[in-house]
């Protein structure tokens, strides 16, 4: 397998503050890699060292077979960056902008205008290409960023949180344009707080904390690590939840669970559909009024919470301390 961005170790501290602890990355070519983690757990630091805008203390990072920091200028000829803000300046329009950057980037007048013209089309940005910047919608000004970043052409794009602040619409058009942008080849590292953006984009996922690497995976193989599906039922009357609870314990191998109110009985599937038949089953014999059934999966959610929240501080102390007993 081709990997467009690989990194061992990456290490970075400020002061008294190791931001980067040792991330190892290996992104392959053409695919999304989806980078999770809390507020301080060190992703944008480690987008900034892969760009080369960072110098590591330590380890080592290649993007396309290029050394970040040996190979520098080789490495920003290939890539794009999108940063956590919209890079846009307000007083040039759509056109302008785009026409400026490709002239930085030594594309010729000729040749930063047909570009600007192809990622305006590109991003449905013609119509209001030649409207000042400052006008442009928060959707919009993402859009033009994200065209900016593709005017060198890159083959990475690193993208740090590119839709915050974006409403659910603007945030699902994005999407299907840096998927059209895989599909031509390119190789994009995401950081997001989105759980649902990384879901809908990312082919692999990798969970930071404190500077590290924690878990990585496909999105559904992080979700098969939190648990199995669940199955939650709601019953009209409360007296009839214990009721439940006793005809799926005798037809399962699962433990249900009651809420507080009595109303809603859960528990653990195990077997796929046909635990689902095999509850299906009990219910219908329990002969209760049923007002809702649902089969739950595990979301990002579940595992970003499991991973990184305050359980997990918790599931260490014991370790350390079972470990010093």
């Amino acid at each position: 397998m081709e990997f467009a961005i690989q990194a061992e170790e990456l290490r970075k501290r400020y002061g008294d503050t190791e931001a980067v602890a040792g991330v190892s990355l290996a992104v392959p070519t053409g695919t999304i890699m989806g980078v999770l983690g809390p507020n301080g757990a060190g992703k944008t630091t480690t987008v900034r060292m892969l760009a080369t805008l960072l110098s590591p203390d330590s380890g080592r990072a290649t993007v396309c077979g290029y050394d970040v920091v040996g190979q520098a200028r080789e490495v920003r000829r290939k890539i794009g960056l999108t940063g956590q803000y919209a890079a846009v300046d307000e007083r040039l329009t759509g056109r302008e902008n785009l026409h400026l950057i490709g002239v930085l980037h030594r594309l010729g007048k000729r040749g930063a205008k047909a570009r600007a013209t192809e990622l305006l089309e590109r991003f449905d940005l013609v119509e209001a290409a030649d409207r000042l910047s400052r006008t442009y919608s928060g959707g919009m000004r993402r859009r033009l960023d994200l065209a900016a970043s593709l005017l060198a052409d890159p083959t990475v794009l690193f993208l740090d949180e590119p839709t915050t602040g974006l409403d659910p619409v603007s945030r699902r058009d994005l999407w299907t344009m840096i998927r059209a942008e895989v599909d031509r080849g390119l190789t994009v590292l995401l950081t997001t707080q989105y759980l649902e953006e990384a879901d809908q984009l990312a082919d692999r996922i990798a969970v930071i904390d404190k500077g590290l690497v924690i878990a990585e995976g496909t999105p559904e193989e992080l979700k098969r690590k939190v648990g199995q599906e669940r199955l939650d039922v709601t019953v009209a009357d409360a007296a009839d939840g214990a009721v439940m609870a006793s005809a799926l314990a005798r037809a399962t191998t699962s433990v249900p669970t009651v809420s507080d109110d009595g109303r809603t009985v859960s528990l653990t599937l195990v077997g796929g559909v046909l635990g689902i038949s095999t509850a299906l089953s009990a219910l219908n014999d329990a002969r209760v009024d049923v007002v809702d059934l649902a089969v739950r999966r595990p979301t990002l959610d579940d595992v970003f919470i499991s991973l990184t929240g305050p359980q997990r501080d918790a599931e260490q102390e014991r370790a350390l301390e079972r470990s010093t007993a």
